[in-house]
């Protein structure tokens, strides 16, 4: 597979991985665009032991925490600039307290919730975490409940 193909289908996927746990367009974006540079460094040690997939979300997820790392004097849990005020009841106001939401869970639920909704197999989330098939599901389950809960709040 080529660069310019895995580029063109992963980069919103690694983008919205990214936006979970920051939640700041900009930052995220640069932390999608440092994945893609190591992407493309290391394509060619790539050893087909998982899916291209399964190896661009584990270095993008590598890269998001140690993003974090770094700057842990910033809060992850800020609003963004534009929902300081009040929350707007549209689509893009929804989306970004779904960002909001998700990078308020602690880090293996944000990548396992970041993955399903990229539509990720639920094996493959399971090798990436490291947890088992079974377990991968429960919490998906889970997270989804605590989400819901938040958006039924978000709502009224």
């Amino acid at each position: 597979m080529q660069f310019e193909d895995i580029y063109k289908e992963y980069w919103q996927k690694v983008y919205r991985i990214c936006m979970g746990y920051v939640n700041n367009h900009d930052w995220a974006s640069d932390i999608a665009q440092e994945t893609f540079m190591s992407v493309f460094q290391q394509l060619s040690n790539f050893k087909h032991q998982s899916s291209v997939g399964t190896w661009i979300y584990r270095i993008a997820v590598n890269h998001c925490l140690r993003q974090l790392e770094k700057n842990s004097k910033l809060v992850k849990t800020t609003l963004p600039i534009e929902m300081v005020e009040e929350p707007q009841p549209d689509i893009e106001g929804k989306i970004a307290y779904l960002y909001q939401s998700i990078s308020e869970l602690p880090e293996t639920d944000r990548i396992i919730i970041s993955l399903e909704l990229e539509n990720v197999k639920q094996a493959e989330i399971a090798l990436i975490v490291g947890l088992s098939e079974i377990n991968v599901r429960v919490k998906i389950h889970r997270i989804k409940e605590k989400l819901t809960q938040k958006f039924n709040r978000y709502e009224q």
